[in-house]
């Protein structure tokens, strides 16, 4: 490339790097405006000419922005002075045009105003980028034009510049406060003494105020009384320079609006320093339609509704993933000390809300990269995904100790609540999510016994009830092989008449020392080892056996349930094994029903839920137990293919005194009355209790009411009683 091709490039994109500059002012081609048209009134008085102007010199056309003393239309670039101008960083100067030939032939020399005089100063960006000039012109030879005057054009030049800069800056911030007034999103800004500064339209709606009314006024303005105490600590730490875990993180508070009346809103807080100290920003979005959706949907998949936290099906999730990429992490588990004593004596309400500021302040202590969840109850559990060592964990735990030496202010009362804390490192104390946390609970289980509010860390001789689960296991394998498992059968009824509809089995285990168990005594040993497989499938084998020989005995052609193992849907063989259990004992897939759980339900897996659609097309009845109990209840009917609704017995059993459950029963029922499912109510021991449900529309239930779970040859003889009576009745008819 030769040296006068590269002078070429450089000038090329000398030029489109101009361009783009001037493109970016927004300024080109726009009205006039009294700012420009000032200062060219004003350079024209200074250097006493008829005639200034301010152009803007785009590719091909000279723009004028402001003139005085001359009214022309825009004009080709090339028959301009200005272009000229833009090629040196100094000022442009013609003493007399008609006596250059260069201009004497250009049509404002030749033809009105008849020009004789030009001086231009560039305009220069930032960036050093000349767009334009400011030029003075008169219909006289001048040649006084000296450097002082020269110079002053040029300050004058640049006070233009400075004002298209000005300009473009209020065009941005006329575009952030247009984009501010018309998202939904509500906006504030604090200063350093916590009076607000800035608030937009959706904010105003928000909370119920003019304008005038939020400028300059204290953020308590927004925050219930009963967390002004913790808000006002926080709040005058960090403007006052200190630090919070909180800032860029989204939480869940309630604020409080004009009416008093409270909204649960969604927070992000941001924090700048400027030359006036500390300013902090707020963007928050009214969450009362999502928490009403939460309400209806009774739990949600993966979030505690009281506290915004994640919930325990999120929570080991999260640990599962961060296990399996063979990370060393540490888990804890916490109790509050003395949270039953704040429930007992001023209520759930304050409980609650005692809770809700736990759920704030463990976090603000805590690692970004933390995870905080909420188990239930006072219990949370805390992931530490960087906290490799015994050193590194006490560390971390150690600021949640320290976050709960501060008191709570919480409607209006202090309290002073501590910690009891286990926790356990991965992978010394567990490889995979379910024992980490079993010796995590283990150590937590060890700190209460030691009096609490302290921390300790799984120790291997603390999993003595791993040992016993395990010695239970060994005995419930030779139970499986010695037949001492057994099914027992508990009637369900139509409500409307009393008959039976079907039988829901239910394991027993013939102990030969302890007499009949019950699955709480072993059913955990099963779910937690490989007996899942070998004993639920013995489970639908005998109930399908059993009802085959109930229809071949002439008794009536009912519905047997079961309730099948997690891992039994994990497998991949449950629709084969259901299909060869109906083909063997001659059943149609009517004749069987499946019980889906909580943990059925949260499982992530495709093929689980194809399988379950599977089996539901061939006309096995799919039933979702416990209904209103689990952390994705609702959600679940999305994904699973359902036919039965059951009620949980919890629901049931309160329903005529507590308007909460009555409510969700009534819910529950309509709910599953409209998407077509039959509903079953667990549970029924009163006949109150029956009347109550069947004026609600519930046609069948289950419980003590119409028998307990019986063994098979009983269960039979209550069949048979019923067709008996049946045959009566049909009798006495005639």
């Amino acid at each position: 490339m030769s040296m006068h091709d590269e002078a070429a490039d450089e000038t090329d994109g000398i030029e489109r790097a101009r361009l783009a500059a001037l493109a970016g002012l927004w300024i080109t081609g726009t009205k006039p405006e009294p700012r420009f048209d000032a200062i060219v009134t004003l350079a024209a008085q200074l250097f006493g000419t008829p005639m200034a102007f301010i152009t803007l010199v785009d590719k091909d056309i000279q723009r004028f922005k402001a003139m005085h003393g001359i009214d022309v239309p825009d004009m080709a670039r090339s028959m301009s002075f200005c272009t000229h101008t833009i090629q040196n960083p100094h000022v442009f100067l013609i003493p007399d045009m008609q006596a250059d030939p260069l201009f004497a032939n250009t049509p404002l020399v030749v033809g009105a105003p008849f020009a004789r005089f030009y001086a231009g100063a560039p305009l220069v960006t930032a960036g050093g980028l000349r767009i334009g000039a400011l030029c003075i012109v008169d219909t006289v030879p001048r040649h006084d034009f000296d450097a002082k005057k020269q110079q002053t054009l040029m300050m004058m030049a640049a006070l233009v510049m400075e004002q298209i800069h000005l300009r473009h800056e209020e065009i941005v911030r006329s575009t952030v406060m247009h984009f501010s007034d018309a998202t939904e999103l509500a906006l504030f800004t604090i200063n350093a003494a916590g009076l607000i500064e800035f608030v937009n339209r959706a904010a105003l709606r928000l909370f119920g105020y003019d304008h005038a009314e939020m400028i300059g006024q204290p953020i308590d303005l927004i925050i219930p009384d009963r967390f002004r105490g913790a808000h006002h600590a926080g709040l005058a730490r960090v403007l006052g320079g200190g630090n919070t875990k909180l800032i860029g993180k989204t939480v869940e508070v309630v604020a409080r609006k004009r009416d008093q009346t409270e909204v649960p809103i969604e927070l992000s807080l941001s924090l700048w320093n400027d030359e006036r100290g500390a300013g902090m920003g707020a963007i928050i979005r009214d969450i009362s339609d999502r928490r009403d959706r939460d309400a209806r949907l009774l739990r949600m998949a993966n979030q505690d509704t009281l506290t915004g936290l994640s919930n325990r099906h999120r929570f080991e999730n999260l640990l599962q993933e961060v296990l399996s990429d063979n990370r060393a992490v540490t888990v804890a588990l916490l109790d509050l000390d003395g949270f039953k004593d704040v429930n007992d004596s001023l209520g759930h309400a304050v409980g609650d809300a005692l809770l809700q500021a736990v759920a704030v302040r463990l976090p603000s202590a805590l690692a970004a990269n933390v995870t905080v969840a909420r188990f239930g109850g006072d219990e949370f559990a805390i992931l530490l995904p960087s906290d490799a060592t015994k050193e590194a964990a006490l560390q971390s735990i150690g600021a949640v100790v320290s976050a709960f030496e501060v008191p709570f202010d919480v409607g209006g009362h202090v309290f002073q609540l501590a910690a009891t804390i286990g926790f356990a490192l991965a992978p010394q104390h567990g490889a995979d999510a379910e024992e980490l946390l079993a010796s995590a609970d283990f150590a937590l289980y060890r700190a209460k016994q030691a009096g609490g509010s302290t921390m300790l860390m799984f120790e291997p001789d603390m999993r003595n009830d791993s040992v016993a689960r395990r010695a239970t296991q060994d005995e419930l394998l030779r139970a499986l092989q010695n037949g001492e498992l057994v099914l027992h059968y508990q009637p369900q009824v139509s409500l409307e008449d009393g008959h039976v509809l079907g039988m829901e089995a239910l394991i027993r285990w013939q102990h030969p020392e302890h007499g009949l168990l019950f699955p709480g005594a072993f059913l955990p040993a099963i779910e937690s080892s490989s007996l899942a497989l070998p004993v639920g499938w013995w489970v639908l084998n005998e109930a399908c056996r059993q009802a085959a020989e109930w229809r071949a005995g002439g008794l009536p052609a009912i519905k047997v349930s079961v309730n099948l193992f997690a891992a039994q849907y994990r497998a991949g063989t449950l629709v084969q094994h259901v299909t060869d259990a109906l083909a063997e004992h001659g059943l149609a897939p009517s004749a069987l029903g499946l019980e889906v759980t909580e943990t059925i339900a949260l499982l992530n897996d495709d093929h689980a839920v194809a399988a379950v659609r599977t089996l539901h097309d061939l006309g096995v009845g799919i039933a979702f137990d416990d209904f209103g109990t689990g952390y994705a209840s609702l959600s679940s009917l999305q994904r699973f293919p359902l036919t039965t609704l059951k009620i949980d017995r919890s629901f049931i059993s309160d329903m005529l005194v507590n308007p909460h459950d009555a409510a969700i029963t009534r819910a529950m029922l309509t709910m599953g009355n409209e998407l077509g499912l039959e509903t079953i109510a667990e549970g029924i021991e009163t006949e109150e209790q029956e009347t109550a449900l069947r004026l609600l529309g519930c046609k069948s239930g289950q419980g003590y009411r119409y028998g307990k779970a019986l063994p098979a040859g009983q269960a039979r003889a209550l069949l048979a009683a019923a067709v008996d009576g049946q045959r009566a009745k049909r009798s006495a008819s005639r």
